[in-house]
């Protein structure tokens, strides 16, 4: 049997066991989206970044999407003026608060209207957008709609995109695109609130973004 041979003193000492220590986990890469997540009833969710005073700290709902460009309204941001005082048949219908909210800078004087709706069925003034979401003819009977819709929402105006525009910006980081759902559009919550409440529903570093300022110029 041989003997085990002795070390050789040149060859340095013998490698050291493991420590145990892990390493670090890498930090997951932001994920805004892309141009291809943007789609009728989806979020576009201002980035931190995005300091224009027009967006900063603002959640967009798409109503459209196409080569034309895009259309969508700024949820959670109510105006003063009361819809029994412009639309007084329709705010029965509306839910809290019973204002116009201001859908964005395009056309202030032209009044949208988003309904949820739990039994649209038949022709009565109700356009899907997406889901249960439902755009509303504000010339039609309200009447009509009473037992078909959970709430609705009454818009001034609305943000719009020309060709190429969007996607520019959505290229720089300034918009995360994400799934929206029916209660963004009649949640009672507005600005950084709502910022907050649809950001904290995300995956990854967008979630952890949540605790950050919706609007960097008001911190």
């Amino acid at each position: 049997m041989t003997p085990p041979s002795s070390p050789d003193p040149e060859s340095g000492p013998p490698a050291r066991p493991a420590t145990g220590r892990r390493r670090p986990d890498a930090v997951p890469v932001l994920s805004t989206g892309t141009l291809d997540d943007v789609r009728p009833g989806s979020l576009l969710v201002a980035m931190p970044s995005l300091t224009d005073p027009t967006f900063a700290g603002t959640v967009v709902y798409v109503l459209d999407h196409n080569d034309s460009g895009t259309l969508g309204v700024v949820l959670g941001r109510p105006s003063q003026v009361e819809i029994r005082d412009v639309l007084p048949g329709w705010c029965d219908l509306a839910v809290d608060p019973g204002v116009f909210h201001v859908g964005g800078p395009c056309e202030t004087d032209t009044a949208l209207c988003l309904a949820v709706c739990c039994a649209p069925g038949g022709d009565c003034g109700l356009r899907q957008v997406a889901g249960d979401v439902h755009l509303v003819d504000l010339d039609a009977d309200p009447d009509e709609l009473v037992g078909r819709v959970r709430g609705l929402r009454v818009f001034a105006g609305y943000a719009g995109w020309s060709p190429g525009q969007l996607a520019g910006e959505v290229a720089e980081g300034a918009w995360a695109c994400v799934p929206g759902h029916p209660d963004d559009v009649l949640s009672e919550l507005a600005g950084p609130e709502l910022w907050r409440r649809v950001m904290g529903h995300q995956t990854g570093r967008l979630a952890v973004l949540s605790t950050a300022p919706a609007d960097p110029t008001v911190n």
